[in-house]
């Protein structure tokens, strides 16, 4: 499949950044050119041209010379003019940026397809993008074939409709017939007894046993007509039942399917339910087309009773029944939660949800619109409701205030539903707790039940129909939502069509968690997680440490295993680990992690290895091993006055101290880190996220303003201490002062030794034996610092004094 074709079918976000990377970059290569020359472009071998290489020239010219010549093709057959003059308008920029320079042209053209292969390798579940193409061709197919095989079962209606007027027309003929041969019948009974001529008696009875014959032979041609469009019908409604289960019992799930992943973050096209509703409608239209035909055909035979011979089926009397029960099921099956409700609810907050009937339309309910209930319900008592038996009355489980509503028909898109907006959970009742307290009430499972009643066909019909949202998970506060998404997000991805409500599998393979996790952190960052980032989740959830064990795909991950145990030495389990970076990065880091500048996912001694690799001052940020959503800076100095190297991590920051200061400023703060690993200077990865500065002389209050500022001072020792402990204080002067500088207004200690047996607030111990550098941003405006400066000069660098 051809590069641009999936780089089309990237989700709304990638493609957001595909069209950022051409309209932004500083080399002309305009989108445009890449859509209409994709073919050429990607038929290229661009790879086999090194732009470092003089000797290359001809070639990338060559290259150059023949796009420019296309384009000018191009333009010179469009005909619309603003088109063509666009295109004439690309070949001369063409000529303009890369007729002196070619090279450059072809590393441009390298840079943005590389670009794109990133891009598709960073897609959630990373083939989606050709397999997306491929899904979008099969699903093509798909709606080719059912309008084939609408249209056949249409056309077979049609025919059926035909005969059944023929049929109607004879029958009325043999009415008639029926009744000159009674007035023959009763005439010639009248000449016999009047006694005429014997020719007379004998010309009449000729007659009459003539129209005998012609009546019995329309009898039996009727009869024989009957029969024939009886086994039309069933082999029509055969040919129905069959479109339903595709469009029905495969289609409409699968929609339910992945309406049910969308929630974990899984890509999901919200148009699908429209072309659902089409091929549902036209279901309803056939099956109400062939039920009034049926219905005809039996008022015909009541008006004219024919007896079925021996050795022939009669099946008319089946297919009332036939047709009634496809009309039944395909009205209850369609009656949907278009929108469902959050999975995690909260008592006394607003939600929302939206019910619709995709059949709604064709049975004319627009005139009488129903009213829809909702009302939620315990998971013993959805397993009641699918039995088809009917609950206890007055057992209730929960109060939801604005729970009624009547459905809209809209015209302009014929869709028949109803949009709860303002559902208040009042109430819940919950089942007696087993287990932890958190875990019960986070892993208890109730869902919305919704209902409606309706006629159809001036009351000849009386449907009531009901429908289940998907399981929700009930809070009362805050601290319950971590377990609770994880309660929903495993259900969504691992229960089963047709389960017993709602029973999910107590373990399931890695892969597929695997999936799972990366494409809940897609949704919530923009950005789905690498194979790196997996295989380093993996050994958290394996319980090992650095590699993943022989062969991952064949290991279960438990429920208890994901959700319910600690990790190793640690006092929350993998899920709280796993959520808390996702919110971190969500609220305080989504840019620089969709940007490629946060590694994140790895562990220290992974760290220590690449930054040890690379010049000082190297550095980058992992997520954090021991701190709950909390990121750290790891970076590479001189561990003393020798040439001995030694890597250096920040305590973790965590949102709290991100809302305080931003990552790139505390960035931008610390001289000691130069090029984010492997080799970018910090200023080209992070000076868009830098907060620009302001203007003293614009402060009108008659204040000078303050600005927090993190400071890493490089001092004479960074010597190891203690086999290799490192100690750091972190301070923050004010905006612009030089820590220990005359007239500074505050100052910043120096990275000394920790001396031995010392403790300081903030400082964690690792499993390696290295510690956390624990770092402190405060305003220090109001603190007097001469005392303390001149004590520091008078003993130089060998105390550091605790003065925060």
């Amino acid at each position: 499949m051809a590069l641009w074709a999936r780089t089309q079918q990237l989700p709304p976000e990638a493609l957001k950044q595909v069209q950022q990377a051409y309209s932004n970059y500083n080399n002309f290569f305009p989108i445009e050119v890449r859509h209409f020359f994709a073919p050429w472009i990607e038929d290229q071998n661009w790879n086999a041209i090194d732009v470092n290489l003089r000797e290359h020239e001809v070639f990338a010219k060559q290259l150059l010379e023949n796009l420019v010549q296309l384009i000018d093709q191009k333009a010179n057959v469009t005909e619309d003019f603003l088109g063509r003059l666009q295109f004439q308008d690309f070949a001369q920029k063409f000529q303009e940026h890369y007729g002196d320079q070619p090279l450059r042209f072809v590393y441009v053209v390298k840079m943005f397809l590389g670009k794109e292969e990133e891009l598709l390798k960073l897609a959630p579940d990373s083939v989606a993008a050709s397999e997306m193409f491929v899904r979008t061709e099969a699903q093509e197919k798909l709606k080719r074939d059912i309008k084939q095989q609408t249209e056949r079962i249409d056309r077979s209606t049609q025919e059926a409709d035909t005969e059944l007027r023929d049929m109607h027309l004879l029958q009325e003929k043999f009415v008639i017939d029926y009744q000159t041969h009674a007035q023959m019948a009763a005439r010639l009974a009248r000449v016999q007894c009047d006694g005429r001529p014997p020719e007379e008696v004998q010309r009449l009875q000729q007659t009459k046993e003539q129209m005998d014959r012609m009546l019995l032979q329309s009898a039996q041609t009727i009869l024989q007509q009957r029969l024939a469009l009886a086994e039309k019908h069933k082999k029509t409604l055969t040919e129905i039942e069959q479109l339903q289960k595709k469009v029905v019992d495969e289609e409409l799930i699968s929609w339910k399917r992945k309406q049910q992943l969308c929630l974990n973050g899984a890509p999901f096209d919200t148009s699908l339910i429209d072309t659902l509703q089409g091929w549902c409608e036209s279901l309803a239209d056939l099956i109400w087309r062939n039920r009034q035909q049926i219905l005809r055909v039996d008022s015909l035979r009541q008006q004219l009773p024919i007896e079925v011979p021996e050795g022939y089926s009669d099946i008319q009397p089946e297919l009332n029944q036939a047709v009634t029960s496809l009309l039944s099921s395909l009205v209850t099956s369609t009656f949907i939660v278009e929108q469902q409700p959050p999975q995690v609810l909260k008592t006394s907050a607003r939600f929302s949800a939206t019910v619709r009937l995709l059949v709604g339309g064709k049975l004319n309910l627009n005139m009488f619109p129903p009213r829809v209930k909702a009302t939620i319900i315990s998971e013993q008592q959805a397993k009641i409701l699918l039995q088809n038996v009917e609950p206890p009355r007055g057992q209730k489980c929960g109060e939801i205030l604005n729970n009624e509503g009547q459905m809209d028909f809209h015209n302009a898109t014929g869709q028949l539903s109803v949009v709860f907006r303002n559902m208040t959970l009042k109430n819940i009742k919950r089942a007696d707790k087993r287990g932890g307290e958190v875990h019960a009430i986070a892993e208890e499972k109730f869902c919305i039940h919704f209902t409606s009643e309706f006629n159809v066909g001036g009351n000849e019909l009386k449907f009531q129909v009901w429908t289940l949202s998907l399981p929700v998970i009930v809070t009362v506060h805050g601290n319950q939502e971590c377990q609770a998404t994880a309660t929903f997000i495993w259900d969504n991805q691992f229960s089963e069509p047709g389960r017993i409500p709602f029973q999910v599998p107590d373990s399931a393979p890695w892969i597929e968690v695997a999936k799972m996790l990366s494409t809940k952190f897609h949704q919530m960052t923009g950005r789905a997680l690498t194979e790196d980032n997996l295989r380093y989740i993996g050994t958290k959830l394996f319980g090992q440490t650095g590699n993943m064990p022989p062969d991952p795909t064949k290991i279960q991950i438990r429920w208890h295993q994901f959700n319910r145990e600690n990790l190793p030495g640690r006092n929350f389990t993998f899920w709280e680990w796993f959520w808390a970076v996702a919110k971190l990065v969500k609220e305080q880091l989504k840019s620089p992690w969709m940007d490629g500048l946060i590694i994140g996912f790895m562990d220290r001694q992974e760290s220590n290895d690449m930054l040890l690799t690379k010049p000082n001052g190297t550095f980058l940020l992992r997520f954090s091993d021991t701190t709950l959503g909390g990121i750290t800076i790891a970076w590479v100095a001189n561990s003393n006055e020798n040439v001995d190297r030694q890597v250096w991590n920040l305590a973790p920051f965590t949102i709290k101290d991100f809302a305080i200061r931003g990552l790139a400023d505390r960035i931008k703060d610390l001289p000691a880190l130069v090029n984010l690993y492997p080799d970018t200077p910090k200023n080209d990865a992070f000076a868009k996220y830098f907060t620009p500065a302001t203007d003293p002389n614009q402060e009108q209050s008659g204040y000078v303003k303050s600005t927090l500022v993190l400071t890493v001072l490089d001092g004479q020792s960074l010597g190891a201490h203690g086999g290799g402990t490192s100690y750091y204080d972190v301070h923050t002067p004010l905006d612009g002062a030089n820590p220990l500088s005359p007239g500074s207004d505050c100052w910043s200690s120096a990275m000394t030794p920790r001396p031995e047996n010392a403790t300081a607030c903030g400082d964690t111990m690792m499993d390696d034996g290295s510690r956390d550098l624990p770092v402190t941003v405060g305003d220090l405006a109001d603190t007097d610092f001469n005392n303390i400066k001149d004590w520091l000069l008078s003993i130089g660098s060998k105390a550091q004094p605790d003065v925060m």
